[in-house]
C-alpha cells in the first residue's frame, strides 16, 4: 500500500493513502464596527451626535469621553447600534472604545478619536425661572431665556429635559424666538424635587450657532397652596392641600372701566413685595384717577397691574367691589397670605366680565392642553388628541 506525507508543523507524518479526511468548517469572520464620526475626523458636526454600529455579532462596552467627560448613549434592543444620547460639545477631542462579539467567533476592539468642528457662534441659557433651589407651587411653568434667536427649534427643544420625583406629562410651548415655557397637564403633585438640564452643548439652534456648554438647575415644588376669589360674593378662600385654611373678605375692581376689571381665569402667583408702588397707568398727576400710593403686603398675580393686597377699606370688603382692578383683603389677612405665598400658586378668579389673556403673566393654565401642545415646535397633529410626539428630524440647515 502506497503512504502519503502530511507536513503539519514542520513534521512529516505518514498518513494511509485509503484514510478518510474531514474537512474543518472555517470560523465565522469577526464582527465590524463602524464609527460615525470616522476616526481621524477632524470637522465633525457637533449636532449629529455619535453612532456606534456592528455587522455580524453584537456590541459590548462602548465608552465615549469628551475632553475627558464621559459621553452617556444608549444601546438599542438589538444590541447592534449604540447612539450618543445627545449632541457632543464643539471643538474637543473626543476618544471613542467600543468591543463587538460575533456568534462563536473571535471578538472585535476598535479605538480611535476624532475632533468636532469649532462653533462659528454661540448661544445660551440667558435666564430661567423657577430659580435654583427655590420652592414654588403647583401651578408653576418653567420658563427659559435664551440669548439669541432660535430658529432651528425642534432641535432646541429636544435638548430640553425635565425630570421630576413623581411623574407628570408636560409639554413646552414657544413664546417667542428666544424663549420657551414648560407646563404640565395638570398641577405638579406637591412635595417633589424637578431637575431641568438644557442639554445646549452642540445643539445647532441656526446655521453656524451652536451651544458650548449645558445649563442645569434643580428646584422643589411645595405643599399645594390653592385660592379661589368670588368677585360676586366678595370672597377668597384659600385651601392647602385640599383643606381650607383661610377666609378672606375682599374688594375687587369696580369694573367701570374695562382696565378697572379685576381678570377672571386661573392665575399664578408670581412676585410680592412689600410695600409696592402703585401708580395710576396713562394718567399723570393732575388727571382724574391718577393715584400714585405705596401698597403693603403685596402678591402680583398678572402683568396688567393686579395684585392681592393689603388695604384698610374694611367697609368695603365682603360688600362691594370699589378697587382699581386688584384684590385687596383687610391688613392681617393679606399679611397672612404674603407670607405663606410661594411663586406658582394659583389664583383662580370668578365672576367678572374680563378674562384673564393666557399670555397676560403666568396666565397659561388659560389655555386648553390640546391648544398648549401646538405651541411645541416637536407637536404632531396626527396622533389622536394632538400628542407631544418627537417629530421627525429637521432637514439640514443649509
Amino acid at each position: 500500500m502506497r503512504h502519503a506525507l502530511l507536513l503539519i508543523g514542520g513534521l512529516a507524518l505518514p498518513i494511509s493513502g485509503c484514510t478518510a479526511v474531514t474537512a474543518t468548517r472555517p470560523k465565522p469572520p469577526a464582527p465590524v464596527i463602524a464609527v460615525s464620526p470616522a476616526f481621524d475626523d477632524v470637522d465633525a458636526r457637533p449636532d449629529k451626535g455619535l453612532v456606534v454600529k456592528v455587522r455580524g455579532g453584537r456590541l459590548g462596552d462602548v465608552s465615549v469621553h469628551a475632553g475627558g467627560t464621559a459621553v452617556p448613549g444608549t444601546l438599542d434592543p438589538t444590541g447592534t447600534v449604540w447612539r450618543s444620547t445627545w449632541t457632543l460639545p464643539p471643538g474637543v477631542e473626543h476618544v471613542v472604545t467600543a468591543t463587538a462579539a460575533g456568534p462563536g467567533g473571535p471578538g472585535t476592539l476598535v479605538m480611535g478619536r476624532f475632533r468636532t468642528r469649532p462653533a462659528e457662534r454661540t448661544f445660551r441659557v440667558l435666564s430661567v425661572s423657577p430659580m435654583p433651589g427655590e420652592t414654588v407651587g403647583v401651578g408653576t411653568p418653567i420658563v427659559v431665556t435664551f440669548d439669541t434667536p432660535v430658529r432651528n427649534k425642534a432641535a432646541v427643544e429636544r435638548a430640553l429635559e425635565v425630570r421630576s420625583t413623581k411623574q407628570v406629562e408636560g409639554a413646552w410651548r414657544w413664546l417667542s424666538d428666544t424663549q420657551a415655557v414648560y407646563r404640565t397637564r395638570h398641577y405638579w403633585p406637591a412635595r417633589q424635587q424637578v431637575a431641568f438640564t438644557a442639554h445646549l452643548a452642540g445643539v445647532r439652534s441656526a446655521p453656524g450657532v451652536y451651544g458650548t456648554a449645558d445649563h442645569a438647575l434643580t428646584f422643589a415644588i411645595g405643599r399645594e397652596q390653592v385660592s379661589t376669589v368670588d368677585t360676586v360674593r366678595h370672597q377668597m378662600v384659600v385651601r392647602r392641600d385640599g383643606r381650607v385654611v383661610q377666609r378672606m373678605a375682599i374688594s375687587a375692581g369696580k369694573a367701570t372701566t374695562r382696565e378697572y376689571t379685576t381678570t377672571s381665569g386661573v392665575h399664578l402667583t408670581m412676585d410680592k413685595g412689600n410695600p409696592v408702588r402703585m401708580v395710576s397707568p396713562g394718567r399723570k398727576k393732575g388727571d382724574p384717577g391718577f393715584y400714585d400710593v405705596l401698597i403693603d403686603h403685596a402678591v402680583r398675580i398678572s402683568n396688567s397691574g393686579e395684585y392681592v393686597h393689603a388695604k384698610n377699606n374694611v367697609w368695603a370688603q365682603g360688600r362691594l367691589n370699589v378697587s382699581h382692578g386688584c384684590v385687596n383683603a383687610r391688613p392681617d389677612q393679606a399679611a397672612w397670605f404674603y407670607d405663606t405665598s410661594l411663586r406658582g400658586d394659583p389664583v383662580t378668579v370668578i365672576g367678572t366680565t374680563r378674562e384673564l389673556e393666557w399670555h397676560n403673566g403666568w396666565g397659561y393654565w388659560q389655555l386648553p392642553w390640546d391648544r398648549w401642545i401646538m405651541g411645541s415646535a416637536l407637536h404632531d397633529a396626527r396622533p389622536p388628541a394632538g400628542w407631544v410626539e418627537h417629530a421627525p428630524e429637521p432637514d439640514a440647515l443649509p
